[in-house]
């Protein structure tokens, strides 16, 4: 396994807070930084585009006085989402601002493109690409990426379907660069379960949207300490990729988690908006994405406090029969 220097001394646990939409802003991130796991979000949930600018001045400034502060202990890089996919028309100006503020790593989701990853290396980041096979994996190390989150089954939000422990296992086979895990990954021994498994990082995303700073409504910051991975329904139906998704929310929406139909979420509608029209529910802002970790998460606390359990957690784990 290979640690790229940007993170030596950095990082008080291995852990990379996955970019949440709409919930991943700079008050999440910078908490995150601060206490020693890489903090990051999607480029897109900085509305209007010019508010990107705003945003990662902000936190470069912030993280900087921080560093200025704490010789002895810096923050952790941080990182941007840039959703590769030919529908985002806003990708060439993101990317603009991300070379302009020399952000320090992207991750890259829904393509892998060569020309994005010389673009960060040019200016001194890197960059890790998402996956949930194989097929993805070659395709973007072969196109310049650094880094490989796999995306595992019981990941929230656009999760694969591969057990975690054959996802590291065969792409140690021929990979030996920097691997993030994502799956069902909540607490410290699970971050450690995931460095075992030969993963050098455990990427976190559900168990930080109950944290104060996350830019999430009440009720879904509750739904998730309530909820178990019992809780945790995956369909292909609201977005037409398939998704881990909160089953109370679902139900909430007015549909049965149980029957749910298969895919063309633009033929699905339901419930009435003022005018008495029929509406289609919105992934992301009515139907909640989770993973299946969260049945240890019971409360809603600021982000350092959550991080500062996972490390007490992940400093404690041992093997019990030892």
């Amino acid at each position: 396994m290979s640690m790229p220097a940007l993170f030596k001394g950095r990082l008080s646990i291995p852990v990379i807070g996955s970019p949440l939409f709409i919930i991943s802003v700079p008050d999440l991130v910078i908490a995150q930084c601060k206490a020693g796991v890489v903090g990051s979000f999607p480029a897109l949930n900085a509305r209007p585009a010019s508010l990107l600018d705003e945003w990662l001045a902000r936190i470069t400034e912030e993280l900087a006085a921080y560093d200025k502060a704490h010789p002895e202990r810096p923050s952790a890089p941080f990182a941007v989402n840039q959703i590769v996919h030919k529908s985002n028309n806003r990708l060439d100006h993101d990317l603009a601002a991300c070379e302009k503020y020399k952000v320090p790593m992207l991750i890259t989701s829904l393509g892998a493109r060569e020309d994005l990853n010389k673009a960060a290396h040019n200016w001194g980041g890197i960059v890790f690409h998402d996956v949930i096979n194989q097929k993805f994996a070659h395709k973007a190390v072969e196109k310049g990426a650094d880094g490989l989150v796999l995306v595992a089954a019981g990941a929230g939000g656009h999760a694969g379907t591969i057990s975690p422990l054959a996802f590291v296992e065969e792409t140690r086979s021929w990979f030996d660069g920097p691997i993030a895990l994502s799956g069902a990954i909540a607490n410290g021994r699970a971050i450690r379960a995931a460095r075992i498994l030969g993963a050098d990082f455990a990427y976190i995303g559900s168990a930080f949207i109950a944290t104060e700073e996350a830019n999430a409504v009440e009720a879904y910051k509750e739904m998730i300490t309530s909820s178990s991975a019992e809780d945790i329904v995956y369909s292909n139906l609201f977005t037409g990729v398939h998704g881990n998704y909160l089953k109370p929310s679902i139900v909430k929406a007015g549909l049965n988690p149980d029957e749910l139909p298969t895919s063309d979420a633009s033929k699905m509608s339901f419930g009435t908006d003022a005018s008495g029209e029929r509406t289609k529910p919105k992934a992301w802002k009515e139907i909640w994405g989770s993973g299946q970790g969260i049945g240890g998460i019971g409360k809603v606390v600021p982000a350092a406090e959550l991080i500062a359990r996972f490390k007490k957690e992940y400093d404690e784990a041992v093997d019990p029969a030892l």
